[in-house]
């Protein structure tokens, strides 16, 4: 049973309990709507207080790395962009406007924009743009990160833009950021530890005349290893967080992932943005998954609350590109 055809009741209330991801996308400074086109990531460790809307990846080996949880199911909507086209990714973590704090001040780490045809295939991924460790301070003065430093100081919003020439057609953004809080061992190593992975992914159509095609890139999962550069590492050592050492700091980060495309823009400058529209909180989903499980349910309140149904779950990758259903229901 597909989650798209699970019943789902939706629930008007306060936010989402939630880690980061992407709330909206604004085009040329022109918010598209609160999740436009946007794979919100589903629920996973049940509902309510003790679950998460994209709780982090942290196996490197499972699909979920490529667009996060249940990431194969398309969004009703898809964005039109033209070559040129300044995107802001939207990024929150309990509402979707200046007061949120988008992302917990010890998340410190890089963010990466991957852009590939929708759907994937292998080696599709490619990057368009990285930001890490900029500033690197003696320990324990605070190093600046990606995450903390820049996207969440500038409300969340991170951004991009379309290549030069891209030819037209059907593409996904795989955006994310990763934390280090607990990246000081590899989740191989330590499933209680280990890096954590927010991934999310967003449709787009790129309209136009452009001729340049997409090169060889990476694939999701695939494209990182627990004993690759930029997946283990102590942020300590780059914040003001007092530790006692026996080694070292290392004062460098290595971003993981290949090399940033030529083709893309070298500068990914912040423009001015409208007001958002389409609501600041996110409906709380009444659809979870646990083990691969994926259980629907209706709420009266938060203390009660009948399950319609579950099913086992298994990602569904198309081959070939399907148009979204206008209709179609995520969770």
């Amino acid at each position: 049973m597909h989650a798209s055809s699970l019943l789902v009741t939706s629930l008007l209330s306060a936010s989402a309990n939630a880690h980061v991801f992407i709330w909206g996308v604004f085009v040329n400074g022109v918010d598209q709507g609160l999740f436009k086109g946007v794979r919100t990531p589903a629920y996973n460790n049940g509902p309510g207080a003790g679950g998460y809307a994209n709780s982090p990846v942290k196996d490197l080996d499972s699909i979920d790395l490529r667009c996060n949880v249940l990431g194969d199911i398309q969004a009703p909507d898809t964005i039109k962009v033209k070559p040129g086209d300044h995107l802001t990714l939207d990024w929150h973590h309990d509402w979707r406007n200046d007061t949120d704090d988008v992302i917990a001040s010890s998340h410190h780490g890089p963010s990466l924009i991957y852009l590939t045809p929708d759907p994937p295939t292998e080696n599709s991924f490619v990057k368009i743009w990285e930001e890490g460790l900029y500033e690197s301070l003696p320990f324990p003065k605070p190093g600046k990160w990606s995450t903390t430093s820049n996207i969440a100081k500038n409300f969340g919003h991170m951004n991009m833009r379309i290549p030069v020439d891209l030819k037209a057609g059907f593409y996904l953004i795989r955006a994310e950021m990763i934390a280090f809080h607990e990246g000081e061992v590899s989740y191989k190593m330590n499933p209680r530890r280990g890096a954590q992975f927010y991934p999310n992914c967003v449709q787009i159509e790129v309209v136009g005349d452009g001729t340049v095609e997409l090169p060889k890139g990476v694939s999701f999962p695939g494209a990182y290893s627990y004993d690759g550069p930029g997946v283990v590492y102590d942020v300590y050592c780059s914040t003001e967080t007092k530790k006692t050492r026996t080694t070292p700091c290392t004062t460098t980060y290595p971003i993981p992932g290949p090399t940033v495309w030529s083709g893309a823009w070298a500068e990914t400058t912040a423009v001015p943005l409208s007001p958002v529209t389409g609501g600041t909180t996110a409906t709380p989903w009444s659809t979870w998954i646990v083990n691969s499980v994926v259980t629907s349910a209706s709420y009266t309140d938060k203390k009660s609350i009948t399950v319609v149904g579950s099913s086992t779950y298994k990602a569904g990758w198309s081959s070939t590109y399907q148009t979204p259903s206008p209709a179609t229901k995520r969770w």
